[in-house]
This record gives structure tokens, C-alpha cells and sequence, in this order.
């Protein structure tokens, strides 16, 4: 029998405390895992977004139009590489509950700025550009509801009417756009503003923000300054701020995701660490004469220590691996339902990495001071106590 025999039937001696120990890890590290997930889906879109580019919105908040003149006198500023603007559109396809995620653009300047995140090939792109009735889809939502190039499609929307009274507005897709990298998202619909401006009810002649591209991130605040300066005191005020900035401050109208998981997860682990660690001294106090017996056999005092410290990184692995699988399973679950709020919800191998460096962490922590004191028990005395 060697020490790994011994650390694992001495975890299950008392089996039934053994296992209540381990759902409880379990379902702390399945509540880490899951909360992780989203603060992954929240914040992995600001961690990635490109240094040179910043969002111009009306300074009340960003769902308040700008007027589209402001377009022009925004790419005059020196320092501004290209700019192109967006509306948000509000739509959906044949039933409200089926969110699209839907933008009416500027096609000649919208994929300069963003030509590092998507990939549209050129032959769809200059079809999309000729055809104002026409609209771009991204990968994704074309794969779920298996629209191709060609196909004529009605969009609703939740917001804006057509002058003729109706909401719906009937494209055609001239082209499937593709992400160049694994973090973006291609659950989107765009069409031509002109197209959009010219139909609508009201609202004409004005946008949603301004997505700008600096000539250099070192110059993004003399631009930024440049451009509120530009439009204070006007009947729309702005506001300018890096892409990133402009993210978190999105992000933090569902609330701080950051801390929500820090205080759950921390109420959680502390609770564990008093439970298990409780528990471990417990059972070392019953394992007494045990340990004066293997001390006598020759087992020296720091593989005593290895052996406890073993048992409770052990109860920790035992706990928080399956835990994380099942907030992995939950994730791929919901993932769909959850395309529209939260496209990139996965337990990610870095959330897996950082989940097992924590359950080791829990077992050193909670069996340091047990097996402190396993190891410097005298034979004499441990076998006194039988």
C-alpha cells in the first residue's frame, strides 16, 4: 500500500461526511464556473477592443440620436483616421421573442473601420453596396435560421415604423459575414442607413453614435477632447471614449459583473474554508494514535505533512472538478438561449486553469494547519491519547 492508499482511504473513512464535504466544494466551484462564464461573455469584447478606435454618443446616454451632420465635421478632426456611424434598429424576425440584432450602416465606411474583426468577400460586399434594400448577415444568424444569398427576408422592428404605417422591412441578402477571429460575434443583420432614413417615420437625419479610428492611440484624448469640445452647448451634446471604455460603461448598466462574482464566489469559499478546515482538524484529532503509529513505523514528519495536505488538496479535486464540469455543461446549455445577451458564455479553458489553481489553493489553505500539527505530534503523546 503506498501514501496515495492511504490518503484516499483515510478521506472516505467516514464516508458520508466525505461526501457532504465534496458537494459542497461541487457546487462552489459549479456557482464559480458559471459566474465566471458570464463575466467572460461580458468583458471579453472590451479586453479585445482595438486601441485606435472610439465611440462618439449623445452625452445623455447613448440611446439618444446624433444628428448625422455631425459626420462630416467629426472626420475633419485632425487626428481622425476614418469614422463611420451605426442606428440601432430594434428588430426582430416573424415573432418579438426572435431578437435580432440589427444596425443600420453606412456600407462605404463601416468595414474600413472594422475590417480587422470581419470578413465579407468583396464580390458581396459592392452587391451590398449597389442594392439599398439589400443587407449583410453575420455567419451565425444566417446558420440559425439557414437564410442564404439571395433570399428575401421580413425584419420587424420594436421601435421604428415605416411612413407607410407598417414595421416590417423586407431585405434581401446579398452577402454572409464571417469573423477573422474566435472572439467575435456574427449573430448580427446590417442594412444601408440610406435606405432606412429614407422609410422611416421619424427620426430622420439623425444616427445612433460614431465609431472613429485615430490616427494613433496616443492621440485618442487631444481627438476626443477635439470632438465634445466641437459640439458643446449644441442641442446634442457628445460624448467620446475608447472603444473599451465604452463597453465597460455598457456593461455596467447590467450591473458590476466583476464584483457580483468576487462576493459570491468569496462568501462560498470562505464558508468552505471554515467548513473543510474544521472538519480536516477533526478528523486529525481522531486519527491520533494513527499517526503515532505510522511515526513509529518510520514515517518521518514531513510525509506526515504530505499526507494531509494530499488528503485535502484531494477532497478539494474531487469536489471542484466535476464542479466545473457541470458549469461547462450548464454553459452549453444555455449558450443558445443566451445568444443574444451573452454570445461568448463559456467555462473557457482559462476559467478551467484558474478554477483548478484555486482548488488547490482551497486544500493547501485548509490542511496547512492540521497537518502542521500531524507533523509535530510526539509518539509519545499520540499514542498516549489511545
Amino acid at each position: 500500500m503506498n501514501d496515495f492508499d492511504l490518503v484516499r482511504k483515510n478521506l472516505f473513512r467516514r464516508k458520508l461526511r466525505a461526501s457532504l464535504m465534496i458537494v459542497s466544494i461541487l457546487i462552489a466551484f459549479m456557482i464559480f464556473g458559471v459566474l465566471a462564464g458570464f463575466h467572460r461573455a461580458f468583458t471579453l469584447g472590451e479586453d479585445r477592443a482595438a486601441a485606435d478606435r472610439m465611440i462618439t454618443v449623445n452625452k445623455i446616454n447613448f440611446t439618444q440620436p446624433l444628428p448625422i451632420a455631425y459626420y462630416n465635421r467629426v472626420r475633419a478632426v485632425e487626428g481622425v483616421r476614418q469614422v463611420t456611424f451605426a442606428n440601432w434598429f430594434g428588430g426582430y424576425y416573424q415573432d418579438p421573442k426572435n431578437f435580432v440584432m440589427s444596425l443600420a450602416i453606412e456600407p462605404s465606411t463601416y468595414f474600413d473601420v472594422y475590417r480587422s474583426e470581419f470578413d465579407v468577400p468583396p464580390e458581396q460586399l459592392q452587391a451590398f453596396t449597389r442594392d439599398r434594400g439589400s443587407a449583410l448577415v453575420g455567419e451565425k444568424l444566417a446558420q440559425k435560421w439557414g437564410w442564404k444569398i439571395g433570399d428575401r427576408i421580413p425584419v420587424q422592428s420594436n421601435i421604428f415604423s415605416q411612413k407607410s404605417g407598417g414595421h416590417t422591412w423586407d431585405l434581401t441578402i446579398a452577402g454572409i459575414v464571417k469573423g477573422k477571429v474566435e472572439h467575435v460575434d456574427t449573430n448580427f443583420l446590417l442594412f444601408q442607413y440610406a435606405y432606412f432614413d429614407e422609410t422611416r417615420s421619424f427620426g430622420k437625419d439623425t444616427i445612433g453614435w460614431m465609431i472613429l479610428q485615430t490616427t494613433s492611440p496616443e492621440n485618442n484624448d487631444r481627438v476626443a477632447k477635439a470632438i465634445d469640445a466641437m459640439f458643446a452647448n449644441s442641442t446634442a451634446e457628445t460624448s467620446t471614449d475608447t472603444e473599451k471604455a465604452f463597453g465597460k460603461a455598457f456593461v455596467a448598466q447590467f450591473g458590476n459583473i466583476a464584483l457580483i462574482v468576487f462576493l459570491v464566489v468569496g462568501a462560498a469559499f470562505v464558508t468552505i474554508l471554515m467548513i473543510v478546515g474544521n472538519t480536516m482538524a477533526l478528523s486529525i484529532r481522531e486519527r491520533t494514535r494513527e499517526i503515532g503509529v505510522l511515526k513509529t513505523l518510520g514515517f518521518s514528519g514531513p510525509r506526515i505533512l504530505a499526507m494531509v495536505l494530499g488528503e485535502s488538496v484531494l477532497l478539494a479535486l474531487l469536489g471542484g472538478v466535476p464542479g466545473l464540469a457541470i458549469a461547462a455543461l450548464i454553459a452549453m446549455a444555455l449558450r443558445a438561449s443566451l445568444t443574444n445577451v451573452a454570445p461568448a458564455f463559456a467555462v473557457s479553458p482559462t476559467i478551467m486553469l484558474q478554477g483548478l489553481a484555486l482548488m488547490i489553493a482551497l486544500g493547501l489553505i485548509t490542511g496547512i494547519i492540521p497537518a502542521l500539527n500531524a507533523m509535530r505530534l510526539k509518539i509519545a503523546t499520540a499514542l498516549g491519547r489511545g
